[in-house]
């Protein structure tokens, strides 16, 4: 009995399938007849002996067609790889996708991806998410490398510790005045408003627990960009944690004091051969290592 081999154009046409969100934009990807990817995707399903795609809207991979997916971009980013080294690459398609968190986005992150499309002919596709879930979208196939909290490696993937990131709270010197005249007290955070980035944000609560409050009794706004979360505590909406890199020389804000917030940062990337990943992996340590 022979080991069933995963053909690499039908796994490609589930990918772009799940990419696009349906088989008729997948089928103007691919440039053929949505019933050529109709069948493509039917031989995987029957090949594999499982269902691969939910038809949703959009359509999303079940969880054994997540594996088949990043079969396909690990399988793509090799082919890539492999122009490369042999001098007929297309200089327009060598794409990377990483997941990163907003507050690194936001700071340190894109000076190290500066420096490699300087020296390279590399686009970059970033898909932001909490620091917490980006080892998500390694684990998916979504992205080949990520940024994240997630010590232990995702099945397949290398990690790299690269600090930690100190967050503080800060306010306006109003919103200090307005709702912590009488101070800093436990009781004065349970009704000063406070602002999450969104419903993953945990930051916020942490330093409340840290300083003996109750973070179920603070009023909460959710501001789901970096730089408007920032001008909204700027404009004296609620208090937040932000990281030193973001606030410091700002006038507009002050330090609240209290316990600082440490998170822990890690690289994980696939464990496949590949020279531009390894240079974007040691531009982002070196980064890291400057600004952590």
């Amino acid at each position: 009995m022979t080991d069933m081999k995963i053909p690499p154009e039908l796994a490609q046409t589930l990918a772009t399938t799940v990419e696009c969100g349906s088989l008729e934009a997948a089928a103007k990807a691919l440039h053929v007849t949505q019933s050529a990817v109709s069948q493509r995707l039917q031989t995987l399903e029957r090949l594999t002996g499982q269902v691969l795609l939910v038809r949703s809207r959009p359509v999303r991979a079940t969880p054994a067609g997540e594996v088949v997916v990043r079969f396909a971009r690990q399988v793509a980013h090799l082919d890539d790889q492999a122009s490369a080294n042999l001098g007929i690459a297309d200089a327009q398609h060598r794409s990377i996708a990483i997941g990163v968190n907003a507050d690194s986005l936001a700071t340190w992150f894109l000076a190290p991806l500066a420096r490699l499309t300087a020296r390279h002919a590399v686009t970059f596709e970033l898909h932001r998410d909490d620091e917490g879930r980006t080892a998500d979208l390694l684990a998916n196939g979504t992205v080949v490398a990520a940024l994240t909290t997630q010590r232990d490696p995702v099945p397949g993937c290398t990690v790299t510790p690269l600090g930690n990131v100190e967050y503080r709270a800060v306010a306006s010197p109003d919103f200090v005045a307005r709702w912590f005249a009488d101070g800093l007290s436990a009781e004065a955070f349970e009704h000063a408003p406070v602002i999450d980035l969104d419903s993953h944000d945990t930051l916020q609560s942490q330093y409340l627990e840290g300083v003996g409050a109750d973070p179920s009794s603070s009023p909460r706004h959710r501001i789901p960009a970096s730089a408007d979360f920032v001008r909204a505590i700027e404009l004296g909406m609620g208090w937040g944690v932000l990281p030193r890199l973001q606030y410091l020389g700002r006038e507009t804000l002050t330090e609240l004091g209290g316990s600082t917030v440490r998170v822990p940062l890690y690289w994980q990337q696939w464990r496949v051969h590949s020279e531009l990943l390894g240079q974007v992996a040691d531009e982002v340590a070196r980064e890291a290592a400057a600004q952590l």
